[in-house]
């Protein structure tokens, strides 16, 4: 397959509004290509592969490891609230930049396209925040850093996801919902790669920014990007602006079932792992380096994590199925975090980690293409997804105000891990209640 000429905003494939700017004179190119109709090449896909890499290293070198070590030397009698109150602020912002920076990237007239410019101050901004971190000397100045980080990265994310929808038609979107999900977690493990190896947490910090900026140059080159005239843009009024983020679940049920089921596998997903590294240290007492610990577990994940994440959106794709998927890898991951709950030794976290990459593989492509099938509209794909992805950012939000007085007070480690077991559970079962989607 090769790459074609920069797409046009036209009819959405999965059934949604056509979009302003259609044809030459909405600024797509001539012959009326339509957006998502044609099949998208290898380099294309790559090149979004390795951007949104970038991103996940700039969020999870911080998250998996640099946050959790500032914390423990800034506050080391208070670490888990410390790192519970930096990471809660920062996800907030995240909460709400993504939706906004998608919704703007829907309206943008640039001449190289709507979302490139928002990646292109994305990863310089995400940059920015990630050297603020590694100077920063005060609790301050470490949730100020993190918040641009958070800010920017988003950003930039929201145009990379939405370009998904915009350029990729619906029988190719479980494969590359696949390779996106390998980024992701070829993220982690980069992210938390380098943060180990680069010699303590300023020069960690540094070696993210660099990688998240080197990752976007081959996507941002290519210069493929959908175009909206700026006679097709809509005049902007503030109260539609902010009214157009609230998505009526009674007239889009399955996007709202779909964002619910989204929420609560990610919930349970940062319950998991935000504490890995005091779990490792208190509750498995790891003789060895915990960081190191970390990085081990994280590599096992990735490698079951990517033996099933592109197969399992490849069979999405060639049978049309998602749900089954979908809840298929719920259970998995439901016995991957009970397995922490009631195994709490080293032996026990590398096969909790392992089956937990066979979920979370299935369930990254899967429901990734999934949530492209119940999008309500074409022209407002990128805050469509941000408001999806509020169901990412939130749970980081809510997983340290839940987890924090679990650990502490409420069962510690057994308790809540039993707890992401049962919100895994849940997210599986009401994918059931989604109705559009095979």
């Amino acid at each position: 397959m090769t790459i074609g000429r920069t797409a046009e905003e036209g009819a959405d494939p999965a059934g949604g509004k056509p979009a302003p700017g259609g044809g030459p004179s909405g600024g797509g190119p001539a012959g009326g290509r339509q957006a998502g109709g044609e099949p998208v090449g290898g380099r294309w896909v790559g090149a979004l592969s390795l951007a949104n890499l970038g991103v996940w290293v700039g969020w999870f070198g911080p998250l998996q490891l640099l946050l959790a070590r500032q914390a423990e030397q800034l506050a080391p009698d208070h670490k888990a609230s410390t790192l519970a109150l930096v990471t809660g602020v920062g996800a907030a912002v995240s909460m709400v930049a993504n939706p906004v920076f998608g919704a703007l990237s829907d309206r943008t007239t640039a001449s190289v396209g709507r979302r490139i410019p928002w990646v292109v101050a994305g990863v310089a901004g995400g940059a920015a925040g990630l050297v603020v971190l590694a100077r920063a000397p005060d609790l301050a100045l470490v949730i100020a850093g993190w918040c641009l980080v958070q800010l920017a990265l988003n950003a930039a994310f929201a145009a990379l996801t939405a370009a998904v929808p915009d350029q990729v038609p619906p029988r190719q979107r479980g494969l590359v919902g696949g390779w996106l999900g390998v980024a992701q977690v070829c993220g982690i493990l980069v992210g938390t790669a380098l943060a180990t190896v680069a010699g303590g947490i300023t020069a960690g910090y540094l070696a993210c920014a660099a990688f998240s900026v080197l990752a976007a140059v081959p996507y941002v080159v290519m210069r493929r990007d959908t175009r909206l005239s700026p006679a097709a843009r809509p005049a902007f009024r503030w109260r539609a602006f902010l009214t157009g983020f609230w998505i009526d679940p009674r007239r889009h049920p399955d996007f709202g079932w779909a964002w619910l089921t989204r929420f609560l596998m990610n919930l349970s997903y940062s319950v998991s792992t935000m504490y890995l590294l005091y779990y490792l240290t208190d509750a498995v007492h790891y003789e060895d380096d915990a960081d190191t610990g970390v990085l081990i577990l994280t590599a096992l994940n990735a490698v079951t994590l990517l033996a099933t994440v592109v197969v399992g959106g490849v069979r999405s794709d060639r049978t049309g199925r998602r749900k089954a998927y979908v809840i298929g890898s719920g259970l998995v991951i439901s016995v991957a975090t009970l397995l922490l709950a009631v195994w709490q030794t080293w032996t026990g976290a590398v096969v909790a980690s392992l089956v937990l990459g066979v979920g979370f593989g299935v369930y990254t492509s899967v429901d990734f293409a999934l949530l492209t099938d119940v999008l309500p509209t074409a022209e407002d794909r990128g805050r469509d997804l941000g408001v999806i992805n509020i169901a990412n950012a939130l749970p980081q939000v809510l997983a340290p105000v839940i987890a924090a007085p679990v650990v502490t007070h409420f069962g510690g480690y057994t308790t809540l891990y039993a707890l992401a077991g049962a919100l895994a559970l849940a997210g599986s079962v009401l994918v059931r209640r989604i109705r559009g989607v095979t």
